[in-house]
């Protein structure tokens, strides 16, 4: 794993010095993702410059040092990632007479182009990258992001060139041009919690979208490509499905997930796994052992202040599976701790309060091994959010009531205060009730009078009315329920799915994984989220995903294969942190400077109407805390960024 920066830019031409001082300066501006080494690589002549990072995995030696030229001098490569089927790519039959340096993936993809085109290789690249390919024959830059977009790509297209990097950090390092903050980018950000692709919060800075091919001429030629796509492989799928028994899709689903494992196990240094103890994790977890490769290390952090520790679970499931556990009890004064370091980790407004604990168990995990593989896109691929059985199940009930009754209800359940709710709750017996139920509560209540699509975006909203709180500014568009291909798709949890896959997916847990992770220099690898089992799920039908109010039934039976059910059978708890409790609490003085309305917003925010939020959430007439935390991000994003 690395981080990478580079440009072209024509006003430079011939003028080597400043070339290599601001390729330096982009890559040091995120040198932590790549603490290892350094290199840049320039070619004065058209005004191109690329610089790397390198954080060591795989060919520790100079054979593996980026940049990297082609054998034939033609390419020049600096590159984000691990390609996990390297060994198969080298066998073909194009590149038997290439005389291998080393066994990096590096090299291997960057020899592949020269022989083979970048096409070519797309088609057959397994794993997570970011990579930025100059063609010295062509004169043409090509950017280019994995299948899911497991990791980042910002470029920013200007007159005379482009520039790019794996954070905005690199951009702003290079100080060749002014930032803008975009309007529509806050509303949006708001919304969400983050800023969707392939926009940013900047006007005029993009992310490159997953799965897409970016190439940029000398004379400014720009031609876009999806060389992959999930909503095409979801069409794909869902008209075929794949008919068997479910012993057959068992043995299926396990092969597709311990080749994965398998292969994202190589490493040329320690590596282990985040454990929760669900099923997600403990699956990836229980088939590192059965690879049989040594002893596995497992990592987990407990936070028992928090009401709702996993860390007892995650034990048992690493007892059971043998591996070697490591285990941090968190307190809520180490969590807090976090918060100041937000706005430096996370570059663009980013507010998923998971991003806490996700850095807190990537800091433990680092001081043992220096890879970890994750569990993340079990839920997307196999149906385990609970919002997908709860939407479903709401809109079946909800749509044989009248309007007018559904209005009223809604008017009586966001009148209970929900401090009366987490009361009541907190008498009932553990696992009988969600984590957070008043927070869920408050979700049911806002969603009775909306229809699906206006159901599932209200769930997976933070702020419920951005336009309340950026005047004047629209919210930027983003895939919507009846546009193709969503629309196409056969049955409301295929559109959840779908959606949740390019958006969500991408643009927070993933984005957030990376910056939790990279900055402490840990590489994190998902190998649920290998190309093959993404295209598998979507030819499954229906019930093998939910099966009796069962969720993620087919991943749950292959983790039952290595952990025994009774460890796994318990509600899906968040991983969050008690954002209501904090801001009104330990948080309160932190949140009063940022809210302070002499400052608060910039000019984008309404300060009326954030405040107004603030003093209903501390009275504890209403839980604002996600809306406010996406607030409390912007500004704190704000001062440390947007000067700059």
């Amino acid at each position: 794993m690395c981080g990478i920066a580079g440009f072209v830019d024509h006003a430079l031409k011939g003028n080597g010095g400043e070339l290599a001082r601001r390729a330096r300066a982009m890559g040091d501006a995120i040198a932590y993702r790549g603490p290892d080494a350094s290199g840049i690589w320039i070619d004065d002549t058209p005004g191109v410059a690329l610089s790397h990072r390198r954080l060591s995995i795989v060919e520790l030696s100079e054979a593996g040092a980026q940049p990297m030229i082609s054998a034939d001098g033609r390419w020049a490569m600096s590159y984000n990632g691990e390609i996990y089927n390297s060994d198969d790519i080298r066998r073909n039959p194009a590149l038997r007479s290439i005389v291998w340096r080393g066994h990096s993936d590096t090299e291997t993809i960057l020899e592949s182009v020269a022989q083979r085109g970048v096409d070519a290789t797309l088609e057959d690249l397994s794993g997570m990258f970011a990579i930025a390919l100059w063609d010295r024959k062509e004169k043409t830059l090509h950017l280019i992001r994995d299948h899911l977009g497991i990791k980042p790509l910002f470029f920013s297209r200007r007159e005379g060139g482009i520039y790019f990097a794996s954070e905005m950090k690199g951009l702003h390092a290079a100080r060749a041009f002014t930032f803008d903050i975009d309007p529509s980018s806050v509303a949006s950000f708001l919304r969400f919690g983050y800023v969707p692709a392939p926009f940013s919060i900047y006007r005029g800075v993009e992310k490159l979208m997953p799965g897409e091919h970016l190439a940029v001429s000398v004379d400014g030629m720009c031609v876009r490509r999806r060389y992959w796509s999930a909503a095409d492989v979801a069409l794909k799928g869902v008209a075929a499905p794949l008919e068997f028994s479910d012993d057959e899709a068992i043995e299926q689903l396990q092969a597709l997930l311990a080749d994965a494992v398998s292969r994202q196990m190589m490493a040329d240094v320690p590596l282990g796994a985040f454990l929760s103890g669900g099923v997600d994790s403990s699956t990836v977890a229980g088939l590192m052992v059965a690879a049989g490769r040594g002893p596995v290390r497992t990592f987990s952090i407990g936070f028992p202040e928090f009401g709702f520790d996993e860390s007892q679970e995650a034990a048992a499931v690493a007892r059971h599976l043998g591996t070697e556990h490591t285990e941090l009890i968190v307190t809520a004064s180490d969590a807090l701790a976090v918060v100041p370091q937000l706005a430096e980790m996370y570059d663009e407004p980013f507010a998923d309060s998971s991003q806490i604990p996700t850095h807190l168990v990537s800091r433990l995990t680092r001081q043992h091994v220096t890879v970890a593989l994750s569990g993340d896109g079990g839920d997307e691929l196999f149906g385990g959010y609970n919002r997908y059985r709860l939407a479903e199940g709401m809109w079946q009930k909800l749509s044989k009531l009248p309007l007018g009754i559904r209005h009223t209800a809604s008017g009586v359940l966001n009148a209970v205060p929900m401090s009366w709710v987490d009361g009541l709750a907190s008498l009932a017996p553990r696992g009988l009730l969600p984590s957070q139920p008043a927070d869920k509560l408050r979700k049911f209540a806002n969603v009775m009078t909306l229809d699906p699509e206006g159901i599932y975006r209200r769930l997976v909203s933070q702020c419920e009315d951005p336009a309340a709180l950026v005047p004047q500014a629209m919210e930027h568009p983003i895939a919507s329920w009846s546009s193709a291909p969503i629309g196409a798709l056969p049955t409301f949890l295929d559109r959840m799915q779908l959606l949740d896959t390019i958006t969500y997916l991408p643009d927070d847990i993933l984005q957030k994984v990376d910056r939790a992770s990279m900055a402490v220099a840990l590489e994190v690898r998902p190998p649920i989220l290998d190309r093959r089992v993404v295209e598998f799920s979507w030819h499954l039908p229906r019930r093998f995903k939910i099966r009796n109010g069962e969720t993620k039934w087919l991943l749950r039976r292959v983790a039952e294969r290595m952990v025994p059910k009774h460890l796994l059978d318990r509600p899906k708890m968040g991983f969050g942190v008690p954002l209501a409790e904090w801001l009104r609490g330990p948080l309160r003085e932190w949140a009063e400077d940022m809210l302070d309305p002499r400052h608060l917003g910039g000019g984008f925010l309404d300060v009326g109407a954030a405040r107004r939020l603030w003093a209903d959430h501390l009275t504890g007439r209403r839980n604002w805390a996600y809306a406010l935390w996406t607030i409390l991000m912007f500004e704190a994003w704000r001062r440390r960024w947007a000067s700059l």
